[in-house]
């Protein structure tokens, strides 16, 4: 039976190529994507090149773990350096947020991802795709998570297309630096 899966995806090395990249690998192994727009943010616990974050939805059939190995996998093809500081640049990071409604630690991976709650770059997206959905954690709205988001992190939606289309614009979703966006009439 098909489950629910969000999937947080980071690159700040070749980073156009490498979310491309992983898109395309997501695609062919899960067919149907649900995905947020494209942010860049600063690096966060270290000096770095600027990041491109987004948040994928997958209807995945794999368990937990089978997933967590692919996810391994997809990013071991992008030169993913393993072992070193927490808080390195990325040729790509995907990070299981979300698994079905699991709360807890499974297989050592903590769902919902922790990240989820505190950085913008992670919370940010998954409130622009499921902005009336509540978390399985705390049981609140991630548009009420986004609203109440304390932080000085800096995101900033970019164009950004993938496979003829675009899934980001500049004009980017409600979510942007803690703050919803006010909108305009064009």
């Amino acid at each position: 039976m098909s489950k629910p899966v969000y999937l947080s995806l980071g690159s700040n090395i070749d980073r156009d190529h490498n979310i491309r990249s992983a898109l395309d690998e997501l695609s062919r192994l899960f067919g149907s994507l649900k995905i947020s727009s494209v942010y860049e943010s600063e690096a966060v616990g270290f000096t770095g090149d600027a990041f491109l974050n987004l948040i994928v939805g997958i209807d995945c059939k794999l368990s937990l773990t089978e997933l967590a190995s692919e996810m391994k996998r997809i990013e071991d093809l992008h030169g993913r350096a393993r072992g070193g500081k927490k808080f390195a640049s990325r040729t790509l990071d995907i990070d299981i947020v979300c698994f079905d409604r699991l709360v807890g630690t499974f297989s050592g991976i903590e769902l919902p991802r922790p990240e989820l709650y505190y950085n913008a770059f992670v919370l940010f997206p998954m409130a622009e795709l499921n902005p009336d959905s509540p978390d399985p954690k705390f049981h609140v709205v991630y548009r009420q998570l986004a609203r109440n988001l304390e932080s000085d992190q800096i995101l900033k939606p970019i164009n950004f297309e993938w496979q003829g289309r675009w899934i980001s614009t500049e004009s980017g979703s409600d979510y942007q630096s803690g703050y919803h966006k006010q909108t305009t009439d064009h």
